[in-house]
């Protein structure tokens, strides 16, 4: 048994710039897009988008920090003593326990295999590391759900702000997915057209869920 749980090695900044910012940006998006138009007062309008969009920093930074402990069901190629006995007491044959050891054997060299397929770096896990990475992840975050926020900010006639919303947030996933593409090595015209349809999807299921609503 390995004695030290090991996780996979983001790129840092990188990884959780392009986790975070765009959560936030698609949530907060969409959350104003589908508050706006419903009989909701300012002040009820404010007090809910800013929940939403503090509440999600907090489970974005969570699920980073859960993420880079690693993936535990890996960590182990063979069957422990342990475990061994409790499926014994179970009254589960030789020939079955035999069995589970040899696919677990198996998953952990196929794991091994594809981590080394897929360029994947493996480390041991730090506990600073992943404070750090939740910490960021959750910074981009609120930093892309700023943004489309920003619009109702400045002006309280919602119909007005919800359209530079619309402007701002189709403008600056454009940017971000350039950045992406880059930081990524991926070709960039293909990353900017399917984050666009996701905020175009996001955009019309705020609508949609609108005239459900209302």
């Amino acid at each position: 048994m390995s004695g030290q749980q090991k996780a996979i090695r983001s790129s840092g900044w990188k990884t959780d710039f392009i986790i975070g910012f765009p959560e936030g940006l698609l949530l907060v998006f969409f959350t104003t897009m589908l508050i706006q138009g419903l009989p909701v007062t300012v002040q009820q309008f404010y007090t809910l988008n800013t929940v939403i969009w503090a509440g999600g920093a907090v489970l974005v930074s969570m699920g980073a920090y859960l993420a880079n402990r690693g993936d535990t069901q890996h960590n182990e190629s063979h069957l422990s003593a342990a475990e061994k006995s409790k499926l014994e007491n179970l009254d589960i044959g030789e020939g079955v326990i035999a069995d589970i050891a040899a696919e677990m054997a198996k998953d952990a060299e196929q794991w091994e295999k594809t981590l080394q397929t897929e360029n994947v770096v493996e480390t041991a896990f730090s506990r600073s590391r992943a404070v750090r990475s939740a910490f960021f992840t959750g910074l981009f975050f609120l930093l892309g759900g700023i943004l489309p926020l920003l619009p109702y900010l400045r002006d309280e006639n919602f119909s007005v702000a919800a359209k530079s919303s619309v402007v701002v947030a189709f403008l600056v996933m454009t940017v971000f997915s350039f950045l992406k593409a880059r930081m990524t090595s991926q070709s960039v015209i293909p990353v900017i057209l399917r984050n666009l349809f996701y905020i175009g999807a996001v955009w019309v299921g705020a609508y949609v869920l609108q005239l459900i609503f209302r």
